[in-house]
């Protein structure tokens, strides 16, 4: 298990609901897209890498060697990426879109709804499936790091291009005006402090992990 990678942690939650209910999910799903306002309070979340609710018939689940299942239920797979603890992040949804997810969820079975957050996070504990493998190309970066220094990088491609026909004061002042633009997008990636007792024991499997691998590459190496 994996859940965690650097400054993310990656949540899979699997829901059941009666196939003769789904409908109504797929036309929430439609009316969300063509609607993206009702989303407006899960755009604001800045700790969120990505999310997405899919909806899988019995029929389309893979057989990978296990035979054919038979299953009785339509299942809601909601997938996402994001930073900080998990209490956070559930409690930053319910907060910010309690009506957005009731309605998401709207036909899964039991749901307890997303107020009070306490029975909403009790629900989804009991329906989370743990990650195996979790791979972040960008570990030591929440969300907000990757936005700036994409920031910074257009700061430094106007720069070069000023660089080369501007004369020294000229070049001096436009320095000035994009670090001026930018002068809070230069935090230091890295690994943020421990949030919870998860991160932690995460963390220190990974570590042991790579010294691990060190020491074989050295030893065949060698």
């Amino acid at each position: 298990m994996s859940n965690i990678a650097g400054k993310a942690y990656a949540m899979n939650v699997v829901t059941p609901s009666k196939p003769w209910l789904t409908w109504v999910n797929r036309l929430i799903f439609m009316v969300a897209r063509g609607v993206p306002s009702v989303l407006s309070g899960l755009m604001g979340l800045s700790l969120i890498h990505f999310a997405r609710w899919v909806l899988i018939k019995p029929s389309q689940w893979p057989d990978l060697g296990q035979g054919k299942e038979t299953l009785r239920n339509d299942y809601m797979l909601f997938c996402s990426n994001f930073n900080g603890t998990w209490d956070q992040y559930i409690d930053a949804f319910s907060d910010g879109i309690p009506n957005g997810l009731d309605l998401f969820w709207y036909t899964a079975t039991k749901y307890p709804q997303s107020i009070p957050v306490a029975t909403f996070k009790n629900y989804i504990t009991h329906n989370q499936v743990f990650t195996d493998y979790y791979y972040n190309a960008t570990p030591g970066s929440a969300q907000r790091d990757v936005k700036s220094a994409m920031q910074v990088n257009r700061a430094i491609s106007e720069l070069a291009q000023a660089h080369a026909t501007q004369s020294p004061e000229e070049f001096a002042k436009t320095y000035q005006k994009h670090l001026l633009k930018v002068q809070n997008c230069l935090g230091e990636p890295g690994f943020g402090p421990v949030a919870s007792l998860d991160t932690e024991r995460a963390d220190m499997n990974r570590m042991r992990a790579v010294q691990n691998m060190a020491t074989v590459f050295d030893y065949e190496r060698g």
